[in-house]
């Protein structure tokens, strides 16, 4: 069922006009990766808006020195990035609506969305509005996070995106804002 630009309102009071931008590129995205039924909108919504500013960021921020983390070390090279300090943590910083990051994620999603290794040459396509929610569904779906969505398991989607329970507060804010919009009942 496609969302409506006034329904990303409210979820993402904060989007202005990114939200018109967004909503025709969302729900194709959404039907393409079967994130179909308004429980699995609603925890997709709320995971994108929190890992985007509510639409604003497209490109993880960070200095230099911050993204050095994904250029060198263990984190770098469990993200397949090379273990030389060349610019791969500035090459393939987080980006698109869930800030894919690291060479192994860009080829995986260049590969899913483009069938070749574009992203990598590229990377900056992510930034662009149809790109930033096509990878975000994509890493959606090659997560199976439409099933725990089903049962519900929020905290358990915020730390395959995440990691951790970063920004957990604000997810669990968009996911109720996320669930008054398109209706879904609690069970």
């Amino acid at each position: 069922m496609p969302i409506t630009e006034q329904q990303l309102l409210q979820i993402f009071p904060n989007a202005g006009r990114q939200a018109g931008v967004f909503v025709p590129v969302l729900n194709m995205s959404m039907t393409r990766w079967k994130i179909n039924t308004p429980k699995r909108q609603a925890a997709f919504l709320a995971q994108i808006g929190q890992e985007s500013g509510q639409l604003q960021y497209v490109r993880e921020l960070g200095s230099d020195q911050y993204l050095s983390k994904y250029d060198t070390g263990s984190l770098a090279a469990k993200l397949g990035n090379t273990p030389a300090a060349d610019g791969d943590g500035q090459r393939y910083r987080g980006r698109g609506l869930i800030q894919v990051t690291g060479h192994d994620n860009y080829l995986r999603c260049s590969l899913a969305l483009f069938a070749d290794d574009r992203l990598l040459y590229t990377p900056e396509l992510l930034e662009q509005p149809q790109w930033a929610a096509e990878c975000a569904a994509w890493y959606w779906s090659v997560n199976g996070l439409n099933s725990l969505a089903d049962k519900e398991q929020f905290t358990t989607i915020t730390r395959r995106i995440n990691g951790g329970l970063n920004g957990l507060e604000d997810r669990l804010r968009l996911w109720a804002r996320a669930r008054a919009a398109l209706c879904v009942s609690s069970t």
